[in-house]
Order: structure tokens, then sequence, then C-alpha cells
């Protein structure tokens, strides 16, 4: 790696619904392999991926991927209490910038946007097994 080539370092985001209303933060848990969501109704979720893509279906390139992941801890009884996958779709922005740093420890922050989707096991399949 070249001494001012950029590395991701961790997700820093704030979550909003569809009417605009601020939900809750994402960010990283232990580390930037291990993404987490907290809700302001108190719910904590740590993902782990399973799968990533850039190309099925097309996305932009100057996008992150879209991915699947699954919950590896969860904490909290609010909304995102009983989550099994998460869904990271629909995403613009968020690459590192195109030319390398100009000094050893600079950061740039990246913007993006992304639709989130949050999955639950149906609760009457678990208590039926």
């Amino acid at each position: 790696m070249e001494l001012n080539s950029w590395a991701f370092h961790a997700p820093q985001a704030v979550l909003y619904d569809s009417h605009g209303n601020v939900l809750g933060i994402h960010y990283a848990y232990t580390g930037p392999t291990r993404p987490a969501w907290y809700t302001d109704s108190a719910s904590l979720i740590v993902g782990a991926r399973l799968a990533a893509s850039s190309v099925q279906p097309p996305v932009d390139t100057n996008a992150i991927p879209w991915l699947k992941l699954q919950t590896v801890l969860t904490d909290g009884h609010g909304v995102l209490a009983r989550t099994t996958y998460i869904q990271r779709v629909n995403t613009a922005g968020g690459q590192a910038p195109a030319t390398a740093g100009s000094s050893a420890g600079q950061v740039s922050r990246v913007p993006y946007t992304a639709e989130y989707y949050f999955y639950r096991a149906d609760r009457s399949a678990a208590a039926a097994e």
C-alpha cells in the first residue's frame, strides 16, 4: 500500500425514515468490518457481511457496493431488536477519492446515500419449530 493511499476507516451515517425523521446512527462497532446500527428506540444490531456486489444489479462506479449482512449481535428491545438480516441497496457515492492523500494520516469523509432494509424472522415460524 502506498504511504498516502486511502483505506476505509469506518461508516458514519445518520439514519432517516421515509418522512425525513432521524431514527438513529450507523457506525463501526469494533472496527470497519463490524457495521452497527443504533436507534433512538434503544436497539442495537451489529452485522457481518455475507455478500457484496457492484455488478448485479449494475451499481454506479462512484458508488459503494450493495451489501447483504447477517446480524451477529442484538441488544435492546427497540425497532431493530429482532433483525436477522440487513440489506444495503440503491447506493450513490461513497468511494474513496481517485487521487492519493497529500500526507500520512489524512482523513477524507466521503458522502454517500443508500437504502437499508432490515429483515426479521417470522415469529410464528420460529414458534412452530
